[in-house]
């Protein structure tokens, strides 16, 4: 830090700058953080995922469903996937969601 001086006018001189320039600077900073909040709300949210791979819990991690995008009953470990993936999914054994029958959606019947 520099050097500040030692008597009382030229001290209080020194806080009375500073204040003075917090104060703009906590100005343009809520100016600029407006900007970045107007700016990130502009933004379309992203595209959901249109099939989705369920995994299960543990080392293997295998896929135990296969589930349409968007569908109410999946969990933190699904995965996005094309829809060859979710086709090849289901014909390799892969159970399908239940409520939201990606299996009807792919043509993908037994």
């Amino acid at each position: 830090m520099s050097e500040l001086p030692p008597d009382l006018p030229r001290l209080q001189t020194v806080v009375t700058y500073l204040r003075a320039e917090l104060s703009r600077a906590e100005r343009a900073l809520a100016v600029a953080e407006e900007r970045a909040a107007e700016a990130s709300g502009r933004r379309p949210p992203p595209e959901p995922a249109v099939w989705l791979v369920e995994h299960g819990i543990g080392v293997g991690r295998r896929p135990v469903r296969v589930h349409v995008g968007g569908c109410w009953d999946t969990s933190q470990r699904c995965a996005p996937v094309s829809a060859e993936q979710a086709r090849r999914a289901l014909t390799d054994g892969v159970p399908e969601c239940p409520h939201c029958r990606p299996d009807t959606v792919l043509g993908v019947l037994d």
